[in-house]
């Protein structure tokens, strides 16, 4: 017979086979490191731009970053900070290399999102945040997953749940039910309000002290930083349900966004959120802080099928968030509305007719909600997964260019539809 104290022994031996794990992918340190991307990734595949081009504008201006150079002078290695400061000096064809940012708006949010386990939501909210990051935008990753696989690739490991996002949703409830106590009437009605009163197991925690950067937590992107999660983060469920309980009127859903809306809108420019294989508690915060909704799947029928019960449930949750209309802050909407929702076909395998087969049924029914291009699985692609790294962590030269490449290739353009759909979103949003 089993208990809870042989689960615990379980997870302690299996705590010590991650550490060795992460002795192999991560620094000495125990940190995960960016390495440098050579003069040949920057011109053609980060910056766009003909490598002769490049080595002339390097030759040109002793002013630019001149990277690292190997021993024998044919490559030069770049950090990311240098990228950047490579995109904002350099101009071809006076034509600046910076990523398209429209003025006075706030950072524009997509959460990545499906009931199914294994679809890639870690992996395209990973690769998504990382392409992003090259391209010049500064990314807030948001992991919504008590698996923690996106907080793990983005090298946090030792995360407290009070900085998850559990924790905003009961600094929220705190700062919810002061704000309801203090109002004299109801919005619409004009009928008092009952008094709230949450327990000390609640309001002292000191959540309600916390800043808004306290939960945000650098990477080794110096252009990307994530609010973590942790498996201790996996009670938010059962929290919340008592949460609910103990102030009826506090509406749960909004608790991420209103935390978001706190964030200097100039901050970031994309915020990528990574959610759980189900619909609750956690994944309506992502679901109704989202601009954009990307819906991950992969090209079978058992895929099909859970993508078709996940967007049925998503749709009779949202609907029912109506019942909270009056008693939400002046301005916020419960009727949640997305500038556009994309089906994305990962794990995709061209040469098999099945999974032609699927992404011919993906399109005929949900039609241009379709990315045109799916991520096709390779071996490198299997790698990176395996080294808790996207492709564009990993150098080249660990395998032959063209499998690495074809690899990036796939995340490449899955990413620049991705960027469009984002950048069309932003032209909806308010100043």
């Amino acid at each position: 017979m089993y208990t809870h104290t042989d689960l615990a022994k379980l997870q302690a031996q299996s705590l010590k086979m991650q550490g060795f794990i992460r002795k192999q992918t991560y620094s000495p340190e125990m940190e995960k490191t960016l390495r440098r991307f050579s003069s040949w990734e920057v011109a053609e595949l980060i910056l766009k731009i003909n490598p002769s081009t490049f080595r002339g504008r390097l030759a040109a201006d002793p002013s630019l970053p001149e990277g690292l150079v190997e021993e024998d002078g044919r490559q030069r290695w770049y950090t990311l900070d240098e990228i950047n400061e490579l995109r904002r000096k350099l101009k071809i064809k006076s034509k600046s290399l910076m990523p398209v940012r429209p003025a006075g708006k706030r950072a524009v949010r997509a959460a990545i999102a499906n009931f199914k386990g294994g679809a890639g939501k870690s992996t395209v909210a990973l690769h998504f945040a990382h392409a992003a990051a090259l391209d010049g935008y500064r990314v807030l990753a948001v992991d919504f997953d008590p698996q923690a696989t996106l907080s793990h690739s983005m090298g946090l490991s030792d995360v407290s749940e009070e900085v998850t996002v559990w924790g905003i949703m009961a600094r929220d409830l705190i700062r919810e039910t002061e704000r309801m106590n203090a109002a004299a009437a109801g919005a619409e009605s004009g009928t008092a309000l009952p008094q709230r009163k949450l327990p000390a197991s609640v309001t002292g925690m000191g959540l309600s002290d916390l800043r808004v950067t306290d939960f945000i937590k650098p990477t080794s992107w110096s252009t990307i930083d994530i609010i973590p999660s942790c498996a201790n983060a996996a009670f938010v469920e059962f929290a919340s349900a008592q949460y609910r309980h103990l102030n009826p009127e506090w509406s749960f859903f909004a608790a991420v966004s209103r935390y978001l809306d706190q964030i200097p809108a100039d901050a970031y420019d994309l915020i990528i959120f990574d959610c759980p294989p189900a619909i609750g508690y956690q994944s309506m915060n992502a679901v109704f802080a989202a601009d954009v909704l990307y819906v991950p799947s992969g090209p079978g029928y058992w895929e099909y099928d859970s993508t078709t019960s996940f967007i049925g449930q998503l749709s009779e949750a949202l609907e029912d968030l109506g019942r909270f209309r009056g008693r939400l802050p002046s301005g916020t909407n419960p009727d949640k509305v997305f500038s556009d929702i994309r089906f994305l076909l990962t794990r995709f395998e061209p040469n098999n007719d099945l999974h032609r087969a699927m992404q011919t049924a993906f399109g005929q029914v949900f039609k241009s909600h379709v990315t045109e291009h799916p991520i096709e699985m390779t071996r490198a692609v299997e790698q990176s997964g395996r080294f808790l790294s996207s492709i564009y962590e990993m150098d080249y030269r660990q395998m032959t260019r063209e499998t690495w490449r074809r690899a990036r290739m796939s995340f490449d353009r899955a990413y620049d539809e991705f960027q469009a759909t984002l950048v069309a979103a932003w032209d909806k949003l308010e100043d």
